[in-house]
């Protein structure tokens, strides 16, 4: 069965490895395993995450070549979970209701797994409330993507927009400010202070964000040496998210 038509008919998806297993049957995910199907030499270790779990998921176990024929790709971590989606929530859902501070990211047409998958780590990371997705954008749980995320998309808040919908309307309705992030923009990201409810949009790699948005958002970029304004868009994120966590505040130094 193909990875797409189980995520999109079947409203599941596939989570691989120790580290996105343990976060699947954690208190932190926003998801419930279905079922296990672990290399047996797996078992004693992943036990007392299953035991730990309310909802105790079933647990089978196969031999890594077992594993593979089922599966159509090398198992080579012996740990794979299949996943319940359950129900869409609305983005308006996972904002902080004004005057709250808030931080989300907004990926528009991001259609490389990698550079979601991230994106979501930098979110978890740095504190982000949410990451809004538009209709373009690639399934953050899509295998590859929570690998990719070190599991952070099983216990970040994530939405996904209706087809059409506008950024800049979605901002102003949840009383965000939107900053678009774009190498050509004149105001450098820290030059003034951050605003305490912000809606961070980054566009895909080499066409960027669309002209509109870029005029009816509040462009910033980011400083960068003489001569190259170009970052992989899941670094951009991460900096410019790390840049405006730190100016409201979210980050906390270890003391």
């Amino acid at each position: 069965m193909r990875e797409r038509d189980l995520v999109g008919r079947a409203r599941r998806f596939i989570v691989e490895g120790e580290v996105t297993l343990r976060l699947l049957l954690g208190p932190r995910a926003r998801f419930r395993a279905e079922s296990i199907l672990l290399a047996p030499e797996r078992w004693p270790g992943l036990a007392p995450d299953v035991s730990a779990c309310p909802e105790k998921p079933p647990v089978y176990l196969a031999a890594k070549a077992v594993m593979s024929a089922m599966t159509g790709f090398p198992i080579h971590r012996g740990v794979l979970a299949v996943g319940l989606r359950g129900p869409e929530p609305e983005p308006a859902a996972l904002v902080p209701p004004a005057p709250a501070p808030a931080l989300v990211l907004g990926l528009a047409g991001l259609t490389n797994h990698d550079n979601v998958g991230a994106a979501f780590r930098n979110a978890a990371a740095f504190g982000a409330d949410a990451v809004l997705l538009d209709a373009a954008s690639c399934d953050p749980l899509y295998r590859k993507s929570i690998r990719v995320s070190a599991g952070a998309a099983l216990i970040q808040p994530f939405a996904r927009l209706s087809p059409g919908q506008d950024w800049l309307a979605l901002a102003e309705a949840l009383d965000l400010e939107a900053l678009a992030l774009s190498p050509g923009a004149s105001e450098l990201l820290g030059d003034r202070p951050v605003p305490a409810r912000v809606l961070l949009i980054l566009g895909t790699e080499g066409p960027g964000l669309d002209a509109t948005t870029l005029s009816r958002a509040r462009p910033v970029r980011i400083p960068m040496a003489p001569g190259f304004d170009s970052l992989n868009v899941a670094t951009a994120a991460g900096i410019a998210l790390q840049t405006i966590a730190r100016g409201q505040g979210r980050l906390v130094s270890a003391g």
